[in-house]
């Protein structure tokens, strides 16, 4: 609807301006056309929708806008600006000499009527008397705070007022200053000798809560007068511990405790000794750590009973303190144990063995194989050799190989060159020494072979090279004869002979036939493994009968032999 010249009623639009509008918008909303702005010069968003950016009629606007959309103006609460508060006291200048028209009745002042005075009533008021006229209030302001207003709670307050608290901690400082100034002169007049000494420890507990450099090193002593602030500080030049890896998914720090316990560089895989810092959790045990754990504990303990000990100002004497007391500690307890066996006896109990030699058991957990080899539970030792070593089988007393001579490994034991022989012991020395053994081991060794054993390489060659020769020349020979007698055979011999090789040429060809079918069949499975399930045909008409001997020969030569390392290099 568009509105007329005149602008009393809307006209309809037409289809085409319609259309024009719409491909407008779109237009405005793609980014190709610059958007609407309103009086003020700003752009109107297009995806605000027309119910919203269409003022309404009483409005009476001309061009486009969201001013309707916002507050307006007068109804706008306004609240008092930052700093603005209720005046405190009278105003400042001349008062009043005389009365004043309009005025109270009772002191004068112009700020207030008779029945809102709060001074005394007076006997003749000062419309009557005209002397003694009180000075004028402030009059509050209405002040209307918002919501961070109503809680602020330093609105109002005069900086200049906080200048009074100081002048007022200078004036008792300076005041104890001169005390203590008078106060050692009449002791150095008076000849006292520690009046030096006392001026001193004045001084530091007047400046205990002020100064940490007076008190022991942090995380030392335990005092109750020392605050639990100075035991936690640290030092310039150390690195604080949540600086150390700032990822924020890494270890997490506690502010309120200071702590981190968790290792900040557990994700570089470094052991946590070799890092300068590894969390509240880790304890270091390398190297003297613990022994000086150990001495701080101690001392601890011995600030506590009285001793003025310190690990780090005098570890010296500490040393030798912890030395006397553990030689004491000792003589103590290994007196005790004297006086207790002397008392009551039974010094031959402790002196009887162990349990696991009594009882012929522990609690040492250790885990066998069925060959009785240790799995788990005791530390394996190390193996030096593939071979197992010390394993002596069939009563021996050494080792094979153990015993050389001519030629031969045997065992030292019974000098036997036979492996895996059961020992004789000295009977087996004797035998070898007078050459019986080599008969037994080989009973039907004859001349010939002794006399193989004396030929060299040479002729050893030479021999299995006309061995080869002769091998050849009996083949060839056979293979005449058996042409020779082919030809020679009548019919019914050669008729029989060729019937033979029909069924074994038969044969064959059944043979290729089935493996033939056995690659048919595979390659059938494969196309339809590689069919959806749902597409795959029913085998309810499958014929299901024994197979033949061929088809049997035809699957084994088929077959893949898993365990066969080249199985996968054969071409498919």
């Amino acid at each position: 609807m568009a509105k007329s010249e005149e602008g009393d009623e809307p006209q309809k639009k037409s289809r085409e301006d319609y259309k024009k509008m719409k491909e407008l918008e779109e237009a405005r909303k793609a980014g190709t056309v610059p958007a609407m702005q309103d009086e003020e010069g700003k752009d109107i968003n297009p995806h605000i929708p027309q119910y919203i950016m269409q003022a309404p009629w009483y409005y009476n606007s001309t061009v486009p806008t969201l001013k309707h959309q916002r507050m307006q103006d007068e109804k706008e609460k306004v609240y008092s600006k930052m700093g603005q508060w209720f005046n405190k006291g009278v105003k400042k200048g001349p008062v009043a000499t005389k009365y004043r028209k309009g005025a109270c009745e009772n002191c004068g002042a112009m700020t207030h009527k008779k029945k809102d005075c709060l001074e005394r009533p007076r006997k003749l008021g000062a419309k009557f008397t005209g002397s003694d006229i009180a000075p004028d209030e402030h009059l509050q302001p209405n002040i209307t705070l918002d919501y961070e207003g109503k809680r602020d709670r330093w609105n109002g307050y005069d900086v200049d007022d906080h200048d009074k608290i100081y002048e007022d901690f200078a004036k008792i400082d300076e005041a104890k200053r001169q005390l203590k100034t008078q106060q050692l002169d009449e002791a150095l007049l008076s000849g006292e000798k520690d009046a030096l000494k006392a001026k001193k420890d004045s001084d530091a507990e007047e400046d205990e809560d002020k100064y940490a450099d007076d008190i022991d090193m942090p995380g030392q002593k335990f005092e109750t007068k020392q605050r639990i602030t100075v035991r936690n500080l640290r030092i310039r030049e150390d690195t604080a511990k949540y600086l150390y890896n700032l990822d924020p998914n890494s270890a997490y720090y506690d502010a309120k405790t200071r702590s981190m316990r968790e290792n900040p560089f557990s994700n570089e895989g470094k052991s946590p000794s070799e890092l300068p810092y590894a969390g509240d959790n880790f304890v270091r045990y390398s190297g003297t750590a613990t022994d000086m754990a150990k001495q701080q504990m101690f001392a601890w303990q011995a600030y506590e009973k009285g001793a003025d000990v310190h690990l780090q100002a005098d570890p010296t004497k500490l040393e030798l303190l912890n030395r006397e007391y553990e030689k004491k500690k000792d003589e103590f307890k290994t007196g005790q144990k004297d006086s207790i066996l002397a008392k009551y006896g039974g010094e031959e109990h402790l002196e009887a063995p162990s349990k696991q030699l009594l009882l012929a058991q522990s609690e040492d957990y250790v885990e066998y194989s069925r060959h009785g080899t240790v799995i788990k539970g005791q530390e394996k030792a190390v193996i030096k050799s593939r071979y197992e070593e010390d394993v002596y089988i069939n009563n021996h007393t050494s080792v094979w190989g153990s015993y050389w001579k001519d030629g031969r490994w045997g065992y030292k034991c019974c000098h036997s060159s036979i492996k895996e022989s059961y020992c004789t012991g000295e009977a087996g020395k004797q035998a070898a020494a007078e050459n019986i053994l080599p008969i037994l081991a080989a009973p039907n060794r004859d001349s010939s072979e002794e006399d193989e054993e004396a030929k060299s390489l040479l002729q050893q060659h030479q021999e299995q090279i006309l061995e080869k020769r002769r091998k050849k020349k009996r083949k060839e020979k056979k293979k005449r004869r058996k042409k020779h007698r082919k030809k020679e055979s009548s019919s019914e011999s050669s008729s029989s002979s060729s019937d033979s090789e029909d069924d074994e040429e038969a044969k064959q060809e059944k043979i290729r036939q089935a493996i033939a079918k056995e690659d048919a069949r595979r390659r059938e499975i494969d196309r339809i493994m590689a069919l959806p399930e749902r597409k795959r045909p029913y085998n309810s008409m499958y014929d299901v009968k024994e197979p033949t001997e061929e088809e049997m020969e035809a699957f084994r030569i088929k077959r893949q032999n898993f365990e066969d390392p080249m199985a996968s290099y054969v071409d498919k």
